[in-house]
């Protein structure tokens, strides 16, 4: 079975609609923020917008075929992941510095750590499927 086919089956798919899912509501919940609520928590406001673009990214390379997509899959899984252990350990180190919780505040607390899991199950989904 070929790298990108393989990717798109059984738990990959599940994987690519979870990404879906988080990246719908971590965009909206964004849209919301800033479009009425900017003034208050900025940064956590555009750390959502940032998660929200990083799960598009993911959603479309994990479902995409070629070297290039699994690539740009690995390092936007990456990235997810580093984002949230930095703002996770950050917002909880200085709760003043975010006044309003982030799709990643707290490793994702707020969405059950799903945040902190899905790129790791990413990541592992990936160098499963990846051509040798």
């Amino acid at each position: 079975m070929a790298e990108s086919a393989a990717r798109r089956t059984g738990p990959g798919r599940l994987l690519i609609a979870v990404y879906g899912v988080f990246a719908l509501a971590a965009g909206a919940r964004a849209g919301v923020q800033i479009a009425t609520r900017f003034h208050e928590a900025p940064v956590a406001y555009l750390l959502s917008a940032l998660a929200a673009a990083v799960y598009v990214l993911a959603t479309v390379t994990l479902a995409r075929s070629g070297h290039a997509s699994h690539r740009i899959a690995v390092v936007s899984c990456t990235v997810e992941l580093i984002g949230v252990v930095a703002v996770g350990t950050y917002s909880l180190a200085d709760p003043a510095a975010f006044p309003d919780a982030t799709v990643w505040s707290s490793y994702g607390s707020g969405y059950g750590f799903v945040p902190l899991v899905l790129p790791v199950l990413g990541l592992l989904w990936l160098r499963r499927t990846a051509v040798r």
